[in-house]
């Protein structure tokens, strides 16, 4: 048997759709109550540079778009990568992470360019994970839009999101006040939320990433470990609300409206259209100047023009 002391957490099991940072272990009997507005108390547990969290995007955006109305969305961060302090499972140094990424880009049919491992590579995930939290002090919704910007920098565009400048990028393109992001990025007090996340973490026994608890009014709680089906994320939900799954307009300007990119595979999942139809409609779109594309060796992330 694998010695799970020995997991790498950047080395994702694409089988369960984790990328792991430890041991199982039994979640504790912690305070799970939902308090909430609305029926459904979803705590997320994810990390900037977690390829299986990126791989779920299309999941999570479908989701929000059925079922939205009846969730409390909470995204915490677990600490991925606390630093290259470590050798197992056959990565000992960022190098070692390239190619992985670029497998795990083909298994989800998510863009992935692992070259940022070679070019210009993270030493940590907590900068990113710190930055995150300072966003969430201003804004939720804000914060949410700033992570996928995060993400775009470093799975598509090679990025390191460790360095303040692309942090700034992100935080400029999603509205948020920069200064007030750099003086909670760099006072502490984000800091100290980014470790309260790590300790709920550690309570609610989460081992790896994505990690989603679904909680409803009477604290009953349903459990999704990695990248998964979206039948599994919505029958989650079900199990706990008898809600219907709310509308949505599946056409391009309708679906580019909520969310300005969108990759082939989102698209796709969002508008039902087969995964080559999709592609072949979003490649109209770009001729006829309605989206620019931005290309990686690994696939293409669609934006409004």
């Amino acid at each position: 048997m694998e010695n799970t002391k020995e997991k790498n957490p950047l080395l994702c099991d694409i089988e369960t759709g984790m990328c792991e940072t430890g041991p199982e272990t039994s979640e504790n009997k912690i305070d799970t109550r939902n308090e909430g507005t609305k029926p459904v108390r979803v705590v997320y547990f994810t990390d900037p540079i977690c390829s299986s969290c990126w791989g779920i995007e299309p999941q999570l955006r479908k989701l929000k778009l059925e079922y939205g109305y009846a969730l409390n969305i909470e995204y915490r961060m677990g600490g991925l990568l606390p630093d290259w302090s470590y050798n197992s499972g056959g990565i000992s140094k960022p190098s070692d992470v390239a190619h992985h990424w670029d497998e795990v880009s083909v298994y989800y049919d998510m863009p992935i360019d692992g070259d940022v491992w070679l070019e210009d590579p993270l030493n940590s995930s907590y900068p990113p994970s710190i930055a995150f939290k300072a966003a969430q002090m201003q804004d939720e919704t804000k914060a949410v839009k700033f992570l996928r910007e995060l993400r775009e920098l470093l799975f598509l565009e090679k990025k390191n999101i460790t360095k303040w400048e692309y942090v700034e990028q992100a935080a400029k393109k999603t509205g948020l006040d920069v200064e007030r992001l750099k003086t909670d990025y760099e006072g502490g007090q984000a800091e100290k939320l980014f470790k309260e996340d790590l300790q709920l973490a550690r309570e609610m026994g989460v081992r790896g990433f994505p990690t989603i608890f679904f909680i409803d009014d009477k604290n009953a709680v349903e459990r999704v470990y990695g990248s998964k089906p979206y039948p599994v994320y919505e029958g989650s939900v079900l199990k706990l609300f008898q809600g219907e799954k709310q509308e949505y307009g599946k056409e391009w300007s309708d679906l580019f409206s909520i969310y300005p990119t969108l990759t082939a595979k989102e698209f796709s999942v969002l508008s039902g259209a087969s995964r080559e139809n999709a592609e072949i409609q979003l490649e109209k779109l770009v001729t006829k100047g309605k989206l620019s594309k931005f290309t990686t060796k690994n696939g293409n992330l669609y934006k409004v023009q």
